[in-house]
């Protein structure tokens, strides 16, 4: 035979998910992307066509759905778990599950107070808004024996507007770009965290509590930080949840420096200088700076790959 078969998946992908609870007049939302890829015993059907060991993509849609009436959806990690310990233990030709998932995070509408004449914020517990521009993300892996939760957000902009500067750089004769000492920082945050939880006989990280702390303490390090490169906020952003965070053993990062340039107004005989309080800037998406790095406890070895978080 001139050719084998390499490493397949198959699966249903991108099945939207909106849970409602209600709790009396209070109601909660979660709001879900799931995707599913098995992979095990499949052979066959690629070399001759035969389905006796495919489980319909369908089938795996269904799933997705019946579990999340079934089971709930406590966390999007949680969600994954029983996910993919289903489809590994009930399908014996499949021997790997892998389960990613995207939450869409949504706030109550303020309503008016009680004294105004309208409907009061008392009795409306029903209206959402989307919350923020992140995502949230999960990818939950499970092999039968063991388990690879990968966690994080992406599309998390976020800007300091002074205590960054960039300047030491090396120049050739292609280099224009002028060394700044008051610049600003500006990037869309796209970050996966591992957890070291990878056996049932492990207790269960409390998956709410760790994603908005990791989220919390990235934010902090990235306020903190006075930046002379975004490298160098990048390490700090890792090290902060790395140290704060037992139950994460790496982060990955992958950071667009999205630059503003100072606008030239002396034609018009404007003068634009930060230093006198207030300038103008120019916002530009294109080209920008792409900065990628992992962060790992000590003595740990790196398993996200690399490509997860690429732009």
């Amino acid at each position: 035979m001139p050719t084998i078969l390499g490493q397949n998946q198959y699966g249903k992908a991108e099945n939207r998910v909106v849970k409602i609870t209600r709790d009396g007049d209070t109601h909660h939302i979660k709001d879900l992307n799931v995707s599913v890829a098995l992979s095990g015993d499949m052979d066959e059907v690629h070399y001759s066509g035969s389905n006796a060991n495919v489980l319909p993509t369908d089938t795996t849609k269904n799933t997705v759905f019946a579990f999340a009436k079934e089971h709930g959806i406590e966390s999007a990690e949680q969600f994954g778990i029983h996910l993919a310990r289903h489809f590994v233990t009930s399908q014996e030709p499949i021997k790997t599950a892998r389960i990613r998932i995207e939450e869409y995070a949504w706030e109550r509408i303020a309503a008016s107070d009680a004294n105004a004449k309208f409907i009061g914020a008392d009795d409306v517990q029903h209206s959402f808004v989307r919350k923020g521009q992140e995502t949230r993300t999960t990818q939950i892996t499970y092999d039968g024996e063991s388990w690879e939760v990968i966690s994080g957000l992406k599309d998390l902009t976020v800007m300091n507007s002074t205590n960054s500067e960039f300047w030491g750089y090396v120049k050739d004769k292609y280099t224009t770009l002028k060394e700044a000492y008051d610049r600003i920082l500006a990037t869309d945050v796209s970050a996966r965290w591992r957890y070291n939880w990878t056996s049932d006989e492990q207790p269960v990280p409390h998956w709410e509590k760790s994603y908005e702390q990791a989220r919390t303490h990235m934010l902090h390090a990235f306020a903190e930080t006075y930046s002379l490169s975004l490298q160098q906020t990048l390490y700090q952003m890792g090290s902060r949840i790395i140290e704060s965070r037992s139950e994460i053993d790496e982060i990955r990062f992958s950071l667009p420096n999205n630059h503003h340039f100072l606008v030239d107004l002396e034609p018009f005989g404007l003068k634009n200088d930060p230093a006198e309080g207030e300038a103008v800037y120019f916002a530009a998406d294109r080209p920008y700076g792409l900065i990628e790095a992992t962060v790992l406890r000590d003595g740990v070895q790196p398993r996200i790959p690399v490509d997860l978080t690429n732009l």
